[in-house]
């Protein structure tokens, strides 16, 4: 009995030591939750040096609206300048660590902004932007569900800092490709406001190719008949340099 009671002992100080060691629980496949979300966020942008445009489809409150933008990002650091329509040509936004400015033609100096503010209909600046929900967020695991047939690994996602595009979010990851399939964002106050779907019929990656972002289709949860498509194009990896970060250049660039 005493062999038995050892041998338990041992293998229950092992598991917890493979949870410490790894900061979130004991997945299949020998993935943490924060080494998925890591897998994820990088089908959504969080790579050393990536380029992509993006172009906004809206429909709010029967009123159509369009976005087109070219986007360099570098982790969750990018650089977007919108393109069309003429409204907002030459208009760019800069995120820097989690800080983000805007700036016009005709501005002399770059505002600091917030990326939950709008952009167009139900997308805020922050959902342009490469994720980073590896270190912004703390994942609690939940019971494993099937969207459009695949079954996914769920996340509570709260957030660390409050300077992430949301407070909480509710995260459907495929588990055959560790790729974010759904999502649900809810105020801090636990009220749901938007949905969001994703596709990736888009790779990136010369050697090994990997799926990446082609859709983000966002669902307005409270306003029926509010819906903003984000189609992602002309991805390619390419050395991003430090000069496209650097606030005391966005005005003359």
């Amino acid at each position: 009995m005493k062999v038995i009671y050892l041998k338990r002992l041992a293998i229950l100080l092992g598991l917890s030591l493979l949870v410490f060691l790894t900061g979130g629980s004991i997945v299949a496949g020998d993935l943490s939750p924060k080494e998925i979300l890591r897998q994820s966020d990088e089908a959504r942008g969080n790579l050393e040096g990536v380029k992509w445009s993006v172009f906004i489809d809206s429909m709010e409150k029967n009123e159509k609206q369009e976005r087109y933008l070219n986007v360099s990002a570098r982790g969750y650091d990018f650089l977007a300048v919108l393109t069309n329509p003429s409204k907002v040509k030459g208009q760019k936004l800069l995120m820097i660590e989690h800080n983000m400015w805007f700036m016009k033609p005709g501005v002399k100096k770059p505002v600091p902004i917030s990326s939950r503010q709008k952009l167009v209909g139900g997308a805020v600046y922050g959902d342009i932007a490469a994720t980073n929900y590896a270190d912004d967020y703390e994942p609690s695991p939940l019971p494993d569900e099937t969207v459009n047939g695949e079954l996914c690994y769920v996340f509570d996602l709260k957030a660390i800092s409050k300077k992430t595009t949301y407070d909480l979010v509710k995260y459907w990851i495929s588990k055959e490709r560790i790729v974010g399939v759904k999502a649900e964002y809810f105020t801090v106050s636990g009220k749901l406001f938007k949905t969001a779907e994703f596709e990736y019929n888009n790779h990136i990656s010369k050697d090994n190719p990997k799926p990446f972002i082609s859709k983000m289709i966002i669902t307005d949860a409270l306003v029926q008949g509010n819906v903003t498509s984000l189609s992602f194009s002309d991805n390619e990896l390419t050395r991003i340099p430090d000069s496209m970060f650097d606030l005391n250049l966005l005005i003359n660039r």
